[in-house]
């Protein structure tokens, strides 16, 4: 499995999270199988999401296009930063 982790600083999660959510189908057409958007405890607006992806050739792409800075600029999202992850276990206790 292919996973994206990004944790960044928006000027405000509510209009991010729309902004975000409008793209659902960029990312899924790009290659995000799923995902999960959390949020630190103090302060709301720095973002951590967390993808699973077809390939991480597929999310590189995707995150470095002109289309996605142009998004990223209109969400008010400052200073990405991404790790590109191979998984290498996982389990359940």
């Amino acid at each position: 499995m292919s996973f994206v982790l990004i944790v960044h600083q928006v000027d405000d999660f509510i209009a991010w999270k729309a902004v975000f959510d409008g793209a659902a189908c960029i990312r899924k057409a790009a290659g995000e199988i799923s995902f999960q958007v959390l949020t630190s405890q103090t302060d709301p607006n720095r973002v951590i999401h967390f993808s699973r992806w077809r390939s991480l050739d597929a999310a590189r792409r995707f995150f470095e296009s002109a289309e996605l800075v142009r998004i990223r600029h209109a969400a008010g999202v400052h200073a990405p930063e991404f790790t590109y992850l191979d998984e290498r276990d996982h389990g359940d206790l």
